[in-house]
C-alpha cells in the first residue's frame, strides 16, 4: 500500500523546505525552483513509502513523524537498518547512483515527508556548487555513522552496544533524561539484538543502579559508571 500523495501549495512547500537543514541558506528564488519539483507525502502509521526494487527518482525529507528503513531475510525476518526522524533525509545515495531502492521504508507514526525530485535537484546543483558540498557533507556523516555502527556490531558486546546507544541519546538530549525514540523491539533490531535480550540488558543496568527505566523514558543515574561499564572488554 503506497503513501497518500497530496498536491501542496507553492508557498507551503517553500516554507517547509526553508526549515530543512540542507536548504536553510537558500534564497526564496532557489527554494521556489526546488519547490517546483517537490511533492508533499502524508503517510499514516504502517504505510509503505517504497518497496525494495522500486525506482528511486528523488529523495525524502521527514518534516514530522518517523520512518523505519528495513531489509527482509529470505525467511521473511525483518532487520531494522535505521530510524529516520524529523529533519533527516534518506535516499540520496541511490538517487545519485541511478539505482532502484535496495531497502523498504515504512512510516512508524503518522508522518509528513517531502519528496524532492532528482531532475529539479540536479538542475539546482548545477547552479549552486555549495549545495553539492552540503549534500556531500551529509552523506559523509552518514557513512561515518554506518562505520561506527558496523564497528559496534562486530567488535562490541551486546551490553556495550546498548550503553553506547543510551550515551548517544544522552548527548543528543543534552542531559541524563532520555526517551527511546520508538518501540524497544525496533531498537533491539537496530542493535542486532532480540527484544528479550535488549530488555534484559536494560533491567541489569537498572538493577546495578546505573539507569532507571519507566516505559520508554530512561534516566541515566550514574553516567561515569555507565561509561566505564561500556568501555569494559567484550564479555557477552
Amino acid at each position: 500500500m503506497q503513501a497518500e500523495i497530496k498536491p501542496p501549495t507553492k508557498d507551503r512547500l517553500q516554507g517547509l523546505l526553508a526549515h530543512v537543514p540542507l536548504f536553510r541558506d537558500l534564497s526564496p528564488e532557489e527554494l521556489a525552483r526546488i519547490a517546483a519539483g517537490t511533492t508533499e507525502v502524508r503517510a499514516e502509521r504502517g504505510k509503505l513509502l517504497f518497496n525494495r526494487g522500486d525506482p528511486c527518482v528523488g529523495f525524502h525529507v521527514v518534516v514530522f513523524g518517523q520512518v523505519k528503513i528495513t531489509v527482509n531475510s529470505p525467511a521473511g525476518a525483518e532487520k531494522v537498518l535505521d530510524i529516520i526522524g524529523p529533519g533527516m533525509s534518506f535516499g540520496e545515495a541511490l538517487m545519485f547512483m541511478d539505482r532502484p531502492y535496495i531497502v523498504f521504508a515504512e512510516a512508524l507514526a503518522d508522518s509528513l515527508l517531502l519528496h524532492i525530485s532528482k531532475s529539479v535537484l540536479f538542475a539546482e546543483l548545477d547552479r549552486d556548487p555549495s549545495l553539492a558540498k552540503r549534500m556531500l557533507a551529509g552523506l559523509s556523516w552518514r557513512l561515518r555513522m554506518m562505520v561506527h555502527d558496523l564497528e559496534a556490531l562486530t567488535l562490541h558486546s551486546a551490553s556495550q552496544r546498548v550503553i553506547g546507544y543510551l550515551l548517544r541519546l544522552e548527548d543528543d538530549a543534552g542531559g541524563p533524561r532520555v526517551t527511546l525514540p520508538t518501540q524497544k523491539s525496533l531498537l533491539a533490531s537496530r542493535l542486532n539484538l532480540t527484544p528479550e535480550y535488549f530488555s534484559r540488558i536494560l533491567h541489569e543496568l537498572a538493577t546495578a543502579g546505573m539507569i532507571s527505566v519507566e516505559g520508554r523514558d530512561i534516566q541515566i543515574l550514574d553516567g561515569e559508571r555507565l561509561r566505564s561499564h561500556g568501555a569494559e572488554g567484550p564479555g557477552r
